[in-house]
């Protein structure tokens, strides 16, 4: 009896680790962050034609064994345009070549701030980006071909929903993103005014048939609610992540964020104030001299490529713009550069 007793306690032992090993990604993301950033990654490269000040706005997935980042361009003159590369490790990532969609049927003229995923129910990657007036797409069979991608095609054949006509003020419609969970298709946007909009359509009908654009998120003071939203499903559980781009009151860049159960839903604040941000130069550790005080405009690192895109919250990882502190002059002419941060408080 001693002996099967003993047997007994070490298997229900056994069988409450495997338990916590099989699923240690379902614990609940902490209440406040801590981050390590490491120095710049990606530099803008300038050739005869794209004379580049900045390189911004990523959007990263990891497939067949490489990392692929898509990204604004800025030149020395304030336009905008898009560049993809891919690499092996992040230590790579500086050497990697840098290829310039406007050369694809992307084409030339303004467009910026790509968000990348594999949508699994056509086996086509989309290329999501704001064109100035509309949100549009590109797709492709082959993520690794940059001359692959299709001409693009507008979200919005109407243009510019009514609401944000409404509430959009003296702001610009940016910052397209798109995620679906297993019936619906969401796409979000903001207007530097305070208001995050979110339109859907069903799984089946995308990437057509974008309607019922409401406001899902909304601040009085347009700064703490700006632009560069990015939401999320956390791995194995119902919950998704919501971030947005706030400006600070010493005008540096962070991120805020918020918790749901639905991407329809109600989103209640997790870290989201200055003093408890989910990233900003406060809870960002640098190794020497901070590289950057602005965490902006960026993406997680997703467990998966595909339109859930499903993050693990054991092991959060952040690619994100930053800026020299000494840097100065117009927006669209500022040097961002590409870093990455990892969390180091993880509850996992």
């Amino acid at each position: 009896m001693r002996v099967t007793r003993v047997l007994g306690i070490l298997a229900g032992a056994l069988a409450l680790l495997l338990g916590a090993m099989a699923s240690p990604s379902a614990a609940a993301l902490p209440n406040s962050f801590q981050w390590n950033s490491s120095g710049v990654l990606i530099s803008p490269k300038s050739d005869a034609t794209h004379q580049l000040s900045a390189i911004k706005d990523p959007s990263v997935v990891y497939h067949n064994g490489r990392w692929h980042v898509f990204a604004s361009t800025a030149s020395t003159s304030g336009t905008y345009s898009m560049v993809y590369l891919n690499f092996a490790s992040w230590h790579e990532a500086g050497a990697a070549q840098h290829h310039y969609l406007d050369r694809t049927a992307i084409g030339a003229g303004y467009k910026a701030a790509p968000q990348v995923f594999w949508f699994a129910p056509q086996k086509l990657w989309y290329l999501v980006y704001q064109t100035g007036d509309n949100a549009a797409y590109s797709t492709t069979a082959d993520i690794s071909n940059p001359a692959s991608w299709t001409a693009p095609k507008k979200f919005y054949a109407n243009g510019m929903p009514q609401i944000i006509r409404d509430n959009i003020g003296s702001g610009y419609w940016v910052d397209f993103w798109n995620i679906c969970d297993g019936s619906k298709c969401y796409l979000f946007s903001s207007d530097d005014n305070g208001h995050l909009y979110r339109s859907e359509t069903s799984l089946a009908n995308f990437p057509n048939g974008f309607t019922n654009t409401v406001i899902a998120l909304q601040d009085a003071n347009k700064y703490r609610l700006w632009e560069a939203a990015n939401v999320y499903k956390l791995k194995d559980s119902g919950s998704y992540l919501l971030l947005n781009e706030a400006i600070g009151g010493n005008g540096k860049r962070y991120f805020r964020s918020w918790t749901s159960n639905s991407i329809a839903g109600t989103w209640t604040p997790l870290a989201d104030t200055e003093s408890n941000p989910f990233a900003r130069s406060n809870n960002v550790a640098f190794s020497g001299t901070p590289w950057s005080q602005d965490i902006s405009h960026g993406e997680m690192v997703r467990h998966s490529s595909d339109q859930s895109l499903t993050i693990n919250p054991c092991r959060l990882q952040f690619l994100y713009q930053g800026l020299d502190p000494s840097a100065s002059g117009p927006y669209n002419t500022l040097p961002w550069r590409l870093g990455l941060l990892t969390q180091t408080n993880s509850l996992c």
